[in-house]
């Protein structure tokens, strides 16, 4: 790999944002992004080589960096979403349990022995998918605020569980590991609190601002990387040490500032050159030459739809429980994690993310079919910076109110080989 190579990657990443444009079609800025890695990957022009070392870790910086990002928007600190709460985690449930007998049937159906993985897959929503359309459609009311939170739980469970849920072989060692990840994440987040209560973190930002030393900064990217090492000597994926870290710094409070530069760099860099890795490394031709597995995507599209938009069986408006149902970052996890572990069938990755494609067109109909319901006059224009878009507050202050995701969340899984991103 080369300069020239990287600039190729950055231009077609254009692609994203480039597609997301038109803000009445509410396409996650990722989807371009994964085409673009398509265009010039083993599916098109074969201009990259997704099996090149050096493309490969810079990959796994920008999954680890994604997952840290969308664990900070993660709205924990937001009061009138914990006073959702309860529904939101009844819904998401609901949704769970429905998913299991879904996922197990269609295990069954095409015979990949994946249940586990699917069951996770269709529970799941997305947070950096589906909240900024709710900001961008300016939907405000108690079903959204539930909503909203069942998000919120169901994205985080799912998270958690797709490290277990992808190689059921090695559950045991990912779950130790995954516990001393925890534990880290909580140590961590007493000491930031002390020093955010101290004022010791307010000084060092007045100093880092005022001589360029962009501490904050240094010092979180350091944490990230050291908790990616840790999961990847378990051979657990850096997905779940990034999305900890992040619920650890929504907890505590981002600093606008770090809000603006952690959107430099993931944004603007390492995310797109893993995205575009991603779709490079998957082979379209697979999907073609296997038409069972276009089959599969749908269903498991279909089958996600179905399980949150049952829960209109618990009051849920049918328009939002369609909209829960969208994801991105997950099935893209989900491939990514099937890849390095060499579980999945030919074209299996594909249909992951076939799946995921119609859960999105099915959450951006419904999205436009709620706001006849759920809109309101005035508010937010879907034109936040990177610092509202991560809940931050003043310069240098802790945001307090909800964090929107601008990009992909998550929403990814266990390392396994040196083959891709959250690889050992």
């Amino acid at each position: 790999m080369d300069f020239f190579t990287l600039a190729l990657i950055a231009v077609v990443a254009l692609a994203g944002p480039l597609l997301a444009w038109p803000a009445k079609w509410h396409l996650p800025v990722v989807l371009g992004q994964l085409l673009a890695g398509l265009l010039i990957g083993r599916s098109g022009l074969h201009l990259v080589d997704s099996a090149n070392p050096v493309f490969t870790f810079l990959a796994d910086l920008g999954f680890a960096l994604i997952m840290f990002v969308a664990g900070s928007h993660v709205p924990i600190r937001d009061a009138t979403i914990r006073s959702a709460a309860a529904a939101g985690a009844l819904r998401a449930l609901g949704a769970a349990v429905l998913a299991v007998g879904i996922g197990l049937g269609i295990a069954a159906v095409f015979g990949t022995g994946h249940a586990p993985m699917y069951i996770v897959l269709l529970a799941s929503s997305s947070a950096a998918l589906v909240l900024p359309i709710v900001d961008s459609l300016r939907l405000r009311g108690p079903a959204v605020l539930a909503m909203t939170a069942q998000v919120a739980i169901a994205d985080t469970a799912a998270i958690i569980a797709l490290p277990l849920a992808a190689d059921p072989a090695n559950a045991g060692r990912s779950a130790l590991f995954l516990a001393a990840i925890t534990g880290c994440s909580i140590v961590l987040f007493f000491l930031l609190r002390g020093f955010e209560r101290n004022g010791v973190r307010n000084r060092l930002h007045k100093v880092s601002e005022s001589r360029r030393f962009a501490m904050e900064l240094r010092i979180q990217l350091a944490i990230l990387f050291t908790l990616a090492g840790i999961a990847v000597a378990g051979h657990v994926s850096i997905m779940f040490a990034g999305f900890a870290f992040g619920l650890v710094v929504a907890a505590v409070g981002e600093p606008r500032r770090l809000a603006h530069q952690l959107f430099a760099v993931g944004d603007g860099f390492l995310g797109p050159v893993f995205y575009v890795w991603l779709g490079a490394s998957i082979s379209l031709g697979d999907l073609a030459s296997h038409p069972q597995m276009i089959a599969l995507g749908l269903s498991l599209g279909v089958g996600a739809l179905l399980a949150h938009g049952a829960m209109r069986l618990f009051g849920q408006p049918v328009a939002l429980g369609v909209l829960t149902a969208a994801q991105i970052g997950l099935p893209i996890a989900a491939a990514t994690v099937g890849k390095q572990l060499g579980i999945l069938a030919p074209g299996e990755d594909a249909a992951l993310l076939l799946g995921a494609l119609v859960t999105i067109a099915a959450g951006a109909l419904a999205g436009s079919r709620a706001t006849r319901t759920f809109a309101v006059e005035g508010g937010p224009d879907g034109g936040a910076d990177a610092a509202s878009a991560s809940g931050a507050g003043p310069d240098g202050g802790p945001g307090t109110g909800p964090g929107t995701a601008a990009g992909a969340g998550p929403d990814a899984g266990p390392a396994a080989p040196q083959a891709g991103p959250g690889g050992q």
